[in-house]
């Protein structure tokens, strides 16, 4: 008789929590306490640019370890450290995070610059921020995301992060945490 053997398949679930446009310290002196709140689960941390200082990379690898790219309204300390693009793998889902204020000549259209920042089949999310608006939807196969700002609204109702669960390769789920108060 043939032995079989089933072994049960191990899922890691990772949980990602997305930012950008933070713009500390000139439109919040700390991290909000909503956002806080999942960062204390977080298994790792992007951050779309716009920190506007070094502090912030500081106060978020706390939690988990974090990866991000400069945005616009960041200095030269944070441009060298992180640059304008980066390239990850997180369980199996290849993530493109870039801010979004560049690329297509098209000033208005940060969703595009964010998509074109990408060789087509590169990717299968790209991070985004730079407009303040929340973004979840799918454009030629690719999850385009932008958290929005956690402390720095402009006109939106609310403030914004984001969080990706990845799960055996896949994102699971994408999803928006809004809330009134920064503090």
């Amino acid at each position: 008789m043939r032995e079989r053997r089933y072994e049960k398949e191990l899922r890691t679930t990772m949980k990602v929590v997305v930012v950008s446009d933070t713009h500390m310290t000139r439109m919040a002196k700390k991290l909000p306490e909503r956002l806080i709140e999942e960062l204390k689960s977080a298994n790792a941390i992007l951050h779309a640019g716009d920190w506007m200082a070094l502090s912030v990379l500081e106060m978020l690898e706390q939690y988990a370890q974090t990866e991000g790219v400069a945005g616009n309204n960041d200095g030269s300390e944070i441009v060298a450290r992180l640059g304008w693009r980066k390239l990850l793998e997180i369980e199996g889902v290849r993530i493109g995070i870039v801010h979004g204020h560049k690329g297509t000549g098209v000033r208005s259209d940060t969703e595009l610059n964010a998509y074109r920042a990408f060789e087509k089949g590169q990717v299968d999310v790209v991070v985004f921020g730079h407009s303040h608006i929340p973004v979840k939807r799918e454009r030629d196969g690719v999850l385009m995301f932008n958290p929005g700002s956690p402390t720095d609204k402009r006109r939106q109702a609310q403030y914004s992060f984001g969080i990706l669960t990845i799960e055996s390769g896949k994102v699971k789920s994408a999803e928006h945490i809004f809330y009134d108060n920064k503090n």
